[in-house]
């Protein structure tokens, strides 16, 4: 189902989190541990490794022992400069790697079994991406890259100065993999105070979501 050199796990963590007032909002305590421990002992078991993407001092993350990858096309250029340096990553240091699956920072409910659908729906629907999906919500940035297209990327990122992602993914074809909204959204994530709130309510309400 994966490619001979497993999937790459990519973290994306490199946003300026401007509605939680700065700072890294994976680092937002939920349930007794922040949002990071829980995407990262989730996400782990299912890639043959991960990398962080973050930008600013990388130190701050020390303690995952993730290798820490920040962008390299400049502005913050959103999500997908973060996944065009992960695929130059999996191109530089993990050459066996054809796919690298990317999760939010900021998604406490990851589900366990992300990697394994988004490649049955590929696979299903013969195409190169595939994204998740919660009921009528599509989530591009919980998604399966095939590292053979990074050169289109950074052309798209650089030259065209493209940042939404779906405009990108369309024009390669992308699958959908498809998650209930109940009892708890999988990719529910934390933007603001008040959605932390209400993710730590889910968490004590929910413990096994």
């Amino acid at each position: 189902m994966t490619t001979d050199g497993g999937t790459l796990g990519l973290v994306l963590a490199g946003g300026l989190a401007r509605r939680m007032g700065g700072g890294d909002k994976p680092r937002t305590m939920i349930g007794g541990e922040t949002i990071l421990s829980r995407v990262i002992e989730r996400f782990a078991p299912q890639c043959t490794r991960l990398i962080l993407n973050a930008n600013g001092d990388p130190a701050r993350f020390a303690d995952t022992r993730l290798p820490v990858i920040p962008d390299d096309v400049p502005d913050f250029a959103g999500p997908l400069a973060g996944v065009l340096a992960g695929l130059d990553w999996a191109a530089a240091h993990a050459p066996g790697v054809e796919y690298v699956a990317s999760v939010p920072g900021d998604c406490p409910f990851l589900p366990r079994d992300l990697v394994t659908r988004l490649h049955q729906a590929r696979l299903a629907e013969n195409k190169q991406l595939a994204c998740a999906r919660s009921g009528e919500w599509r989530h591009p940035v919980v998604a399966l890259w095939t590292v053979s297209l990074r050169d289109d990327l950074r052309q798209a990122l650089v030259r065209e100065g493209l940042r939404k992602i779906e405009i990108w993914t369309a024009r390669h074809g992308i699958a959908l993999a498809d998650w209930p909204l109940e009892p708890v959204d999988p990719f529910f994530n934390v933007n603001t105070p008040e959605d932390a709130a209400a993710a730590e309510r889910l968490a004590a309400q929910y413990p096994n979501a």
